[in-house]
Parts: C-alpha cells; structure tokens; sequence
C-alpha cells in the first residue's frame, strides 16, 4: 500500500472537519450563514505581525489552534446539556473549529516564527512559489 505524505492527510483531515462543523451547524439549529458571517474576525489575529514575526506567529497559533474552540464547544454543550442552550457560544464555537479546518484545508498552518509563509503544512503564497521556480518544479 502507498504510504501517504503527511501534509496531505491533514489537509484531507482539516476538510472532513469543515464539513462536520457544516454538519453540527445544521443539526444544532444554528443559522448557516454564521459560518460565512464569522469567517473572517479569526484572521484579526494576523494583526499581531505588525509587531513582528514572533508576536504574529504567536498571535496566530493561538487564534488557529483547535484547542479554544474546542473549549468553547465543551462549555456549550455542557450548557446545553444543563437545559441552559448558549447558543452565541456553540455558534461561535464551531465557526471557530471551521475557519481552522478550512485554513488547513487549504494549506494555511500553523505559523512557524520566521514569517507569515513560513507554516507547519510547509510554504505559503509566494515563498512557495518562489521555491517552486528555483527548485525547477
């Protein structure tokens, strides 16, 4: 059997995430649109690279890391559980998980310190591409 390259079994992983936050959304009564509505206030945390590289990346790990959400998501449901629905916090919850998955998805990892494309999937935009033309692939 093939071995698989890692990077491309979390990228696989990171998209099954997404959809089971799509999945969660629906099944728990939230609106849909909260996934779109939200997408976007998870990269506020890109703002720390106006510091510098380690401030950012560190910024960014922390905004980008599952394990918030995932905390979020267990106040939410123990809530919940507990007859007193939070619902703000569930929706905010798995927008959060999904922004991750999507990023990773995508191939948009964890930050490494060095620079903003410089990410736990390997390299982004245009080191990438840069590395590309000069490695001949």
């Amino acid at each position: 059997m093939p071995q698989l390259n890692p990077v491309t079994t979390q990228r696989v992983e990171a998209a099954v995430v997404a959809v089971l936050a799509v999945v969660v959304t629906v099944a728990a009564g939230y609106p849909w649109w909260s996934l779109l509505a939200l997408f976007l206030v998870f990269d506020l945390s890109m703002l720390g690279y106006l510091r510098g590289p380690r401030l950012g990346a560190a910024c960014y790990n922390l905004a980008h890391s599952y394990a918030l959400p995932a905390a979020l998501g267990a106040v939410a449901v123990a809530a919940a559980a507990s007859d007193d629905r939070i619902d703000w916090l569930g929706v905010l919850a798995v927008a959060w998980a999904f922004h991750i998955a999507v990023d990773r998805a995508l191939g948009y990892g964890l930050k490494t310190g060095e620079g903003f494309e410089h990410t736990h999937l390997g390299l982004i935009g245009k080191a990438r591409r840069t590395r590309a033309t000069t490695d001949g692939r």
